[in-house]
């Protein structure tokens, strides 16, 4: 135990720091050390995803001695534009939509109501929101570990990628709504069976939120994370539809190869909300990741409820708001990845929070770049040891 994070006067809770915690959860990777990043194939990657049709992308390594608020050694890079109108230059300082990376935001602040005894992890979401789903053996725990069988609703907004954005960018749906929207169609599985992607989870618990706390995600999410950890680029602007401050515009890929990209930049993002509205840059979800993994977040039994994995396709696995990503090298990355119209992020820190990498391109609906970003996280954690990146799971 290397003792207590203090947060002086600023809200939130402040949890004991234990980097001695072993992965307890099933199926849990024998901890390897990362190798010294390899820049030059950072890089490297990077000008690929531009090839592959990004207008930009940019990557931010920050590497702590000891802890994981300490003086970091940073390394960053960046290719391209990020506004193909005026052609400025990316920059790692641009605040980004950061997608379902929003959805460890949600995990951690339910997860802190359960350390505070006002929530059970096993306990029926029926319990708290009455009537609200279809089957009251659905857990908290089911919702955050995408094992609830709700169907994602989003399937059936984004059929059609650029008409289906358009159709949304706008509105302002309330959770009720969306959650309507998924309780059209039947359960994909029973609750607890297996693992599948939904974001009717995270909206649902965006609703528990806000039910338990009485206050909106908003402020649980400045009260409880950002203000304690100082993001100062975080921010969750709901339903206000632009980014503000110096920012990354996003670019849409249209179906059709031959059509021209589409600035997804301004909507409401209330099509995802607590699923996946915030907005924030590398530095920031760099610093939230190796805090969560720090221990600064959460006590260690719920750190440890939010590491009991589950299969979720090669090479990766997920927990309560949080995917474990197994790379070539033996390292074990944590963290989650987002994919909003516009941008495509990955956020990820070592086991021990102190190596924390967060990688984004300003453009989506392009799997040739999703993959290509997804060697990144080789890059920053095996080195020179890597081995040619397979494709994006």
């Amino acid at each position: 135990m290397l003792g207590s994070l203090v947060l002086g006067l600023l809200a939130g809770p402040a949890y004991a720091v234990d980097r001695g915690r072993p992965d307890t959860g099933p199926n849990a990777p024998a901890p390897t050390a990362p190798a010294a990043p390899d820049l030059a194939a950072l890089s490297g990657l990077l000008r690929t995803a531009l090839s592959h049709g990004a207008p930009g992308a940019m990557a931010r390594i920050d590497d702590h001695r000891t802890s994981w608020d300490d003086h970091a050694t940073v390394h960053k890079a960046v290719e391209g534009v990020a506004d193909r109108g005026s052609g400025e230059a990316m920059d790692t300082a641009d605040r980004f939509r950061i997608g379902s990376v929003t959805k460890t935001f949600s995990a951690v602040v339910l997860l802190q109501l359960a350390a505070e005894g006002r929530l059970d992890l096993d306990t029926s979401v029926d319990h708290y929101l009455p009537g609200l789903l279809p089957d009251d053996r659905i857990t908290v725990r089911h919702l955050l570990s995408h094992r609830s069988g709700l169907y994602d609703y989003t399937n059936d907004l984004f059929e059609r990628t650029v008409s289906g954005f358009e159709a949304v960018r706008t509105k302002v749906f309330t959770y009720r709504e969306l959650v309507a929207k998924s309780l059209e169609h039947p359960l994909t599985h029973a609750p607890g069976a297996a693992y599948d992607y939904s974001n009717t989870n995270f909206v649902v618990a965006g609703l528990l939120i806000e039910k338990l706390t009485g206050h909106p995600v908003r402020t649980e999410y400045e009260n409880r994370i950002i203000k304690p950890l100082k993001l100062a680029d975080t921010v969750y602007v709901h339903p206000d539809t632009k980014i503000p401050g110096r920012h990354a515009r996003g670019y849409l890929t249209p179906d059709d190869a031959k059509a021209a990209l589409v600035d997804a930049t301004d909507q409401t993002m209330s099509w995802a909300q607590s699923a996946g509205a915030l907005i924030s840059s590398t530095r920031d979800l760099n610093t939230f990741f190796s805090a969560l993994l720090g221990g600064a977040l959460l006590p260690t039994r719920q750190l440890d409820e939010m590491e009991r994995w589950v299969p979720a396709g090669t090479g990766q696995a997920y927990g309560l708001g949080l995917r474990r990503r197994d790379l070539s090298c033996g390292v074990s990355v944590y963290g989650h990845t987002g994919t909003v119209q516009g941008y495509y992020s990955y956020a990820f820190t070592s086991k021990d929070g102190l190596r924390s990498l967060t990688a984004v391109a300003n453009t989506s609906n392009n799997d040739a770049v999703y993959g290509t970003m997804l060697g990144t996280l080789e890059s920053a954690f095996c080195g020179k040891l890597a081995k040619t990146p397979g494709t994006a799971g």
